[in-house]
């Protein structure tokens, strides 16, 4: 099934909402290949991957997409990529060119307001990012490897100050974007023999970038209001329940209906995402495919096409078939 529909990222004008921080319940999911498994727990910072969740919160003052003390380090190392070298020297970068790698052992008690990006930098690095996916020079999976590494430590950055405003959302948003898109763009364009590892890491921190939108969407919900993109995003979680691997082994997606406000569950995204899963798990094949051809957007088409591409490689019925 072919759709020659592509997605651009874009960027919504900076906001200056003020940030604050709420303990409250949220819906967390565990990873397992391709499935969506929920499980209630209590809220936590689920892109702090160093030594402690309970970080002391802090405003960054780093004017730059990389502290000068981490650039200085990576020439030394000669660890810079080939999108951070100056004139392409492997031990030369410059403050427009070198971006904040993640550092899963990163210190929150040594970490100094030097070394974190404030939220306007922030806004500006992903911005910078994601304009090096138009980039034809290097293959996708190249320039993949590098958006996936330095939007994880945008999102740590996000989380170490405590960003939950509504700045914050739309570059979440953005971030899972990319994530699905690459879903959708590195089995098509890649000839990495590794491809199934990548596919792997995409859809974890798919599942991680998700968990935590869904966690700010819960914060900044005012009265029975809901963000202007929130039933969508919140369909790609149902849609994420396709396929042989999707079995839920923590909550199961009725019960999470019923903690989703009812205007999400009502809306148009997350009937149609629901009649896709209800066409899908009843095998009705002429209702699946002509549901997701005439009403999937660009996103959620691009979630459900491994899917597609699983199901018929797996199915018995002649690909010929009507339908």
């Amino acid at each position: 099934m072919e759709r020659n529909r592509e997605l651009g990222f874009r960027m919504a004008k900076k906001s200056h909402s003020s940030t604050h921080s709420r303990s409250h319940q949220t819906i967390v999911p565990s990873r397992s290949n391709t499935s969506a498994e929920f499980s209630i727990k209590e809220q936590r910072t689920e892109d702090w991957e160093g030594d402690s969740p309970n970080f002391p919160s802090v405003i960054g003052t780093c004017p730059d997409m990389c502290p000068a003390k981490e650039r200085a380090q990576r020439e030394r190392l000669g660890d810079l990529s080939v999108f951070e070298r100056l004139n392409g020297n492997p031990r030369r970068t410059s403050p427009s060119l070198a971006v904040r790698k993640f550092c899963r052992t990163i210190s929150a008690m040594h970490m100094q307001a030097s070394d974190i990006r404030p939220l306007e930098v922030l806004q500006d690095t992903l911005t910078y990012l994601f304009n090096l996916l138009d980039s034809s020079k290097y293959p996708f999976e190249v320039v993949h490897d590098f958006v996936f590494d330095r939007t994880r430590a945008i999102r740590q950055d996000l989380s170490m100050q405590n960003i939950i405003n509504d700045q914050a959302i739309h570059m979440y948003e953005e971030m899972v974007k990319f994530h699905i898109i690459s879903l959708h763009k590195l089995p098509r364009f890649s000839s990495n023999p590794s491809i199934s590892s990548l596919h792997f890491l995409n859809m974890e921190q798919l599942m991680k970038s998700l968990v935590s939108l869904y966690n700010l969407y819960d914060i900044n919900r005012m009265s029975n209001s809901i963000n202007k993109n929130e039933a969508e995003f919140y369909s790609f979680y149902v849609l994420l329940h396709l396929g042989s691997n999707s079995q839920s082994m923590g909550e199961s997606l009725s019960l999470w209906f019923r903690r989703l406000a009812s205007t999400i569950v009502k809306s148009k995204e997350m009937c149609f995402a629901r009649a896709v899963l209800r066409f899908f798990r009843m095998g009705n094949y002429k209702s699946f495919f002509s549901t997701v051809a005439a009403e999937a957007s660009n996103l959620q088409f691009f979630l459900i096409e491994p899917f597609i591409n699983e199901w018929l490689q797996a199915s018995t019925i002649p690909i010929s078939a009507p339908l």
